[in-house]
């Protein structure tokens, strides 16, 4: 899969497709035009059997990765995309309710979506939006429909966190009695976590692919832009010694991949580092940087978030971490239970063989007495919810 395709995986909610019964041709007319055929009706949205097509092929693609990356012996990708297929549905219409709530509630993401696109032409080393879209067609992406994902994206995840994720709370007892009941996994070797500032030494414009898309080897850089990611890698450690922030200077000046997470590299033992950048990383202490390194690429300044010696974690250490544990633990079945209630609120609508695994036995049925355009279905629409929609 292209880098910018496997952006589309990025969510809140994986919204991938359900796995259906054997698939059927599209219904055309005579002239030729495609009728989607719907499967569920969402209040005044609609989920079709394309919608659930692509999801699918969405959900298997992140289960290859997710196997790609995992060590050992990996198993068939598949046994695990059954596993999440019978939920497939669910989550469409789960992000179905999320926008359509975040309309209700006023949220606007327009600001987020235009820096989350300019962040990505970055990433792309893309010169402008149009030339992103100009990318997005050649890897066979429809830059709408990536924009309309990006954006339904980030509204679900705002309404989880101002509906869902603001009420989660824990006590401090919660948070020592986890800190007792897991001090084995807090036993850790020594270890930094670390962020970087890498600048290139050849410009990106010199970075070539072949005619399949790997990268080429690079040439050997010239003195002169060495001179030059020299002098930018002196400029950033100039602005982190004036007091900038080290994640504000890795996002506007990093080359690394890494940027958009403000130099973010996780966690690192000894032995896991080539020597030279590991004697002078574990020196430091707690939010300390080196001084600018010469590397193959060009110039890397690190920073040492956080060290930590052998043995067991203090709690104040690891506080934090137990603090995410728990959010992540109670957030789940926070949110099914609100989705719940947003079932209970909406008309949902399921075509006869597809079943949302998610549905509440307490959501309202229609039953259609003469068809389904009878009166007495549109009256029971109306009373109920004003965006409803009659097959």
């Amino acid at each position: 899969m292209n880098k910018l395709a496997s952006l589309l995986l990025v969510s809140a909610l994986a919204l991938p497709a359900f796995a259906q019964a054997p698939q059927a041709p599209p219904s055309t007319a005579k002239d030729d035009t495609v009728v989607e055929e719907i499967v569920a009706r969402v209040n005044n949205s609609i989920v079709t059997r394309e919608d659930l097509r692509r999801s699918r092929e969405q959900m298997l693609q992140e289960t290859r990765q997710q196997q790609q990356q995992q060590q050992g012996p990996t198993t068939d990708p598949n046994a695990t995309a059954e596993q999440r297929e019978k939920n497939l549905l669910r989550d469409l219409i789960d992000q179905q309710l999320l926008v359509q709530r975040a309309q209700d509630l006023g949220i606007s993401v327009d600001t987020d979506l235009i820096k989350r696109l300019d962040d990505i032409r970055k990433e792309m080393k893309a010169d402008s939006m149009d030339d992103l879209e100009k990318l997005a067609q050649q890897q066979g992406v429809s830059f709408e429909d990536f924009k309309q994902n990006m954006k339904n994206n980030l509204l679900t995840q705002k309404v989880i966190s101002s509906e869902v994720g603001g009420r989660i709370q824990f006590t401090r007892e919660e948070i020592q009695k986890f800190y007792d009941e897991h001090k084995k996994d807090f036993d850790l070797p020594e270890r930094i976590r670390l962020s970087e500032i890498l600048i290139n030494a050849l410009p990106a414009s010199a970075q070539q692919k072949d005619e399949k898309g790997n990268p080429i080897p690079p040439r050997e850089p010239t003195p002169q832009e060495v001179a030059a990611a020299k002098a930018k890698a002196e400029q950033a450690l100039a602005k982190l010694k004036s007091g900038t922030k080290f994640p504000e200077v890795a996002r506007t000046m990093s080359d690394g991949p890494t940027a958009n997470e403000g130099g973010d590299l996780g966690y690192f033992k000894r032995g896991d580092l080539d020597k030279v950048l590991e004697d002078q990383t574990f020196a430091l202490k707690d939010n300390q940087n080196t001084d600018i390194i010469r590397t193959k690429q060009g110039f890397v300044i690190l920073r040492v978030n956080e060290h930590s010696v052998a043995g067991l974690q203090p709690l104040s250490k690891v506080e934090n971490q137990i603090q995410e544990f728990l959010y992540y633990q109670k957030i789940q079945p926070a949110l099914r239970q609100y989705l719940t209630k947003l079932r209970e609120d909406a008309y949902i609508d399921i075509k006869p063989g597809f079943v949302d695994s998610g549905a509440s036995p307490n959501q309202t049925k229609l039953v259609y007495t003469s068809g389904p355009d009878s009166a007495q279905a549109k009256e029971q629409g109306k009373k109920k919810h004003k965006r409803f929609l009659i097959f």
